[in-house]
């Protein structure tokens, strides 16, 4: 049966809600949240990389190349297409596939090489698409295709679901239009050093309870079809509102807060499954969350917090707390010698800043902010210099701090990042001067000097408003000097301190990245000290809230 709506491949990683009104006609001049910045930089530099290495191929494969002109309208652009594959071309670049009404399907990919007498689907990607290990099946660009596909030594598949999602949706309209290879379904990704093709076999049983990824494609892709399906027809809705991550930068954002804050939706507090079935258990608001016994049983299985923590952060939001102690006393581990670290990256291209603030006992260095930092545009090798510098210094510290019997800590804020990076650029740049082995920094990391601060949080406060940094911090009385201060801004930022995109390397963004960094790293130092001298004291605590009174909603 013909389907009413056409899908393209990113529904089947977007929330249903955002599907729904996507295709809702009542809907189409609802106000929306502007374009976020950051998010469309973020796509120019994917198109940018697309650019770049079509141009490579182009180069490598010579007259065996065809290419489909993107500025073509989307019908022209699939005629095209069909031609050159009819036509038996090897590698056809930018195809528009035909489009699958019967499936609901349209899109489009990036690559599409010929296999046999049909053709199977190739991504190209600004994210890294394997890791340092063995057992990825590779092939180079100059022969960009699975059959002559090796076992790579140096390689392993990273799990990039979203990939496997998108190839599984191209594989589906090559199949509809009996144009798909024979054999196992496969599709490709180029990422981000683009040196090789990496193969993903979507008929391996690779997900979750041994599912493919074709079978959880088709599982997804016939739920939002439904979603879609009933929005275009005005039929009951499928898919309510219900806070997750991805709101955060959706544009449909400002209509379902309404409609939450409206119902007073138990998502406002809790996301993902917890929301689901609290509400599937008939407690599908903030009020009723509330009114529960915090020591009883649970109405539905929790699995993102407990389930005490749940009641009690729904009591601190009806109070329009932002943070409330978990615990009587908050504590939080100190040292002679201290100091604060916080490292900027620039996604998967390496991290060009470690910044630093050092307090307490002095051993020979001066106190306050020193960076180490590189201002050669990423990826660069002068990475290395400073990673091994700060690294050098750091490892100096300690040595200092232990000859004269002081005891010494480094602290970060969600340690994820930052331990990343020390493994990575370990790992990147072994051998080069200054830089550690992998083994020195993991018993760095995995040692008490090591104290992440957001579990100092996340163990000691609940967050209403959530548990980064920047909303945080202001509860201990401290304050970003920038008033557009964020990790997304940043990367805005360093793209002009480096003149990323050609121009002079602006050097008052460069002096805009130290002292957002140096705040970060005073931000860390405040809220430790806040928390030593007794301020959490001030901030409710969790034993201490009451339930709110009976309410009538549900």
């Amino acid at each position: 049966m013909s389907s009413s709506v056409l899908l393209d491949a990113g529904v089947v990683s977007r929330c249903r809600r955002r599907v729904h009104l996507e295709h809702d006609p009542d809907m189409a001049d609802a106000p929306k949240a502007p374009p976020d910045p950051t998010a469309e930089q973020r796509k120019a530099d994917a198109a940018a990389h697309r650019r770049a290495v079509a141009d490579r191929m182009a180069r490598l494969m010579g007259g065996e190349w065809t290419e489909i002109p993107r500025s073509a309208s989307a019908a022209a652009r699939e005629r095209a297409t069909l031609a050159a594959l009819r036509g038996g071309a090897r590698l056809v670049w930018a195809p528009q596939l035909p489009s699958d009404p019967t499936g609901g399907r349209r899109g489009a990919v990036d690559l599409l090489v010929r296999v046999g007498d049909g053709y199977v689907p190739v991504l190209v990607v600004r994210h890294k698409v394997s890791d340092p290990g063995s057992g990825a099946r590779t092939s180079p660009l100059s022969e960009p295709f699975p059959d002559g596909a090796r076992t790579d030594p140096l390689r392993k598949v990273r799990a990039q679901p979203r990939d496997q999602l998108r190839l599984a949706h191209a594989v589906r309209m090559l199949q509809a239009a009996g144009l798909m290879a024979g054999g196992r379904a496969t599709g490709g990704a180029i990422g981000m050093d683009a040196d090789v093709v990496v193969w993903h076999d979507l008929d391996a049983p690779t997900w979750p309870g041994g599912r493919t990824a074709l079978a959880e494609y088709d599982a997804r892709f016939a739920d939002r079809l439904a979603v879609a399906a009933a929005a275009a027809s005005r039929a009951p809705a499928l898919a309510r509102p219900s806070r997750v991550v991805e709101c955060r930068t959706c544009p449909w954002w400002p209509t379902c807060e309404s409609a939450l804050r409206e119902t007073r939706d138990v998502s406002l507090v809790l996301r993902g499954e917890d929301a689901v079935a609290l509400r599937a258990a008939g407690y599908g608001t903030v009020d009723r969350l509330a009114g529960l016994d915090p020591d009883g049983e649970p109405p539905a299985p929790m699995v993102g917090m407990p389930f005490p923590d749940a009641v009690h952060l729904a009591r601190a939001y009806l109070r329009d707390y932002s943070l409330v102690r978990r615990v009587p006393e908050v504590t939080v581990p100190r040292a002679d010698v201290e100091v604060d670290v916080d490292m900027e990256s620039f996604g998967d291209a390496g991290a060009y800043l470690w910044g630093c603030w050092l307090s307490g006992v002095d051993v020979g260095e001066p106190a306050g902010y020193r960076a180490f930092v590189t201002w050669e545009p990423l990826p660069t090798d002068d990475e290395a210099r400073s990673f091994g510098e700060f690294w050098t210094w750091l490892t100096s510290l300690r040595l200092r701090a232990r000859a004269r019997g002081l005891t010494f800590r480094a602290y970060c804020y969600n340690e994820l990042a930052e331990n990343r990076w020390l493994l990575a650029s370990a790992e990147r740049f072994a051998g080069k001067p200054g830089i550690p082995d992998v083994e020195a920094v993991k018993e760095f990391i995995s040692s008490n000097q090591w104290v992440d601060l957001f579990g100092v949080v996340r163990d000691q406060f609940l967050c209403a408003h959530g548990k980064g940094l920047k909303t945080i911090a202001p509860a201990a009385g401290f304050s970003w000097r920038d008033p557009e201060a964020g990790g997304e801004n940043s990367m805005r930022w360093y793209r002009d301190a480096v003149g990323m995109d050609g121009q002079e390397p602006d050097e008052s963004q460069r002096r805009r990245l130290l002292d957002y960094n140096e705040d970060d790293v005073r931000a860390t130092h405040a809220l430790r000290r806040w928390i030593t001298d007794g301020g959490p004291n001030a901030i409710p605590y969790t034993g201490d809230l009451t339930a709110p009174c009976p309410s009538t909603e549900d």
